[in-house]
């Protein structure tokens, strides 16, 4: 075998370190490595590997977990290259502001999850399959450790670890498309809101126009998320109240007119000065046409209409501005508190609890 040009280390490194020494086969030939050289040197026994049609690992051992993300993209992205030269090169580390630049793919599935730092997702190493996000009219296939996944319009990609990497919602939707097993999801879904990976709401989104809700596996998770999500934010709501020095209000109450028909439920209500406090998860945590309570939005946002034409102020609090800017909404609470002298008095209603 030739080996009448310099060849990079032999040394695998762990993921990050560098350098990565997996090239195309069009790169090989743009630093005078003929395409016939390439294939002798990934024969049987050889220095290098063949990876995935037209990508080459420039040593004969196992490919590194950094190794295989970089095939995968080389293998499926539009990669705008360095310079050339007359050697083969090292490419250089993801710090490099020389390192490749992958167009038109990225990292996403499972994989990027366990690049974001998902507990709950497999390591790396242990993936048989990577998932690339692609553009739906790009001509790719699946094949090897590769698995196409196509969309319409790509999100902006996150760089981690030295490649692009689909952003959490998208990942979460598109590892969840592949898995059956309910308690799986369940932990990837419950970790990426409660990890602060992402919010609640982008979340559903994301699941939601990938039409993955009508799953039974998801849709449970997708319940037992959003309660929970809104024992968090009932929790929070009691903590403001308490920490901003708020009047006690009546919590979890349902309002009817007298004798006449039921009103709705609210979180919280200062009868005194007629002002009620709704938690907002329809906007927050589902999809526009759902909520936790089965309320439809058309439904919901008539009973803010018709207790405000009863002279009752409400205040819709989303649980995300519970937890950012609480102090922000104990104002607006004590704002619409202190406005009560100066409206005309509310009309009568009956309180009970719910």
């Amino acid at each position: 075998m030739n080996h009448d040009f310099p060849l990079p280390p032999l040394s695998p490194r762990p993921l990050g370190a560098g350098p990565r020494r997996v090239l195309t086969t069009a790169r090989l030939r743009s630093h005078g490595v003929p395409a016939a050289q390439a294939d002798d040197q990934c024969r049987p026994g050889g220095p290098w590997q063949l990876l995935l049609p037209g990508v080459v690992l420039l040593h004969p051992g196992p490919p590194t977990s950094e190794e295989r993300l970089h095939a995968v993209l080389l293998y499926t992205a539009r990669e705008r290259s360095p310079g050339r030269s007359g050697h083969v090169p090292d490419q250089p580390g993801p710090a490099d502001p020389t390192a490749p630049h992958y167009e038109d793919a990225m990292i996403t599935g499972l994989a990027a999850l366990a690049l974001h730092g998902f507990s709950s997702a497999p390591p790396l190493p242990s993936l048989g399959i990577i998932d690339v996000l692609v553009p739906r009219l790009r001509r790719l296939r699946s094949t090897g450790c590769v698995r196409i996944v196509r969309a319409p319009v790509l999100p902006a990609p996150e760089r981690l670890a030295g490649v692009p990497v689909a952003p959490v919602p998208r990942a979460l939707a598109d590892a969840v498309a592949g898995l059956a097993d309910a308690g799986t999801v369940r932990r990837l879904l419950t970790e990426a809101v409660t990890g602060g990976h992402c919010d609640a709401a982008a979340l559903v989104r994301e699941l939601t126009a990938a039409r993955l809700l009508d799953r039974p596996q998801v849709e449970q998770a997708v319940n037992s998320l959003v309660a929970e999500g809104r024992a968090h934010a009932e929790d929070r709501l009691y903590r403001m109240v308490r920490e901003y020095g708020l009047p006690d209000p009546l919590w979890n109450v349902d309002l009817s007119l007298p004798g006449g028909p039921r009103l709705g439920g609210l979180d919280a209500y200062w009868p005194q000065q007629a002002v009620a406090l709704d938690l907002d998860t329809h906007r927050d945590d589902l999809p526009e046409n759902r909520r936790d309570d089965g309320i439809p939005r058309a439904e919901y946002s008539r009973k803010r209409e018709h207790l405000e034409r009863l002279g009752i102020t409400v205040v819709r609090i989303a649980p995300r501005r519970l937890r950012d800017a609480a102090e922000q909404q104990a104002a607006v609470i004590r704002t619409a508190l202190m406005a009560a002298d100066d409206r005309e008095p509310a009309a009568y209603v009956v309180v009970l609890p719910r």
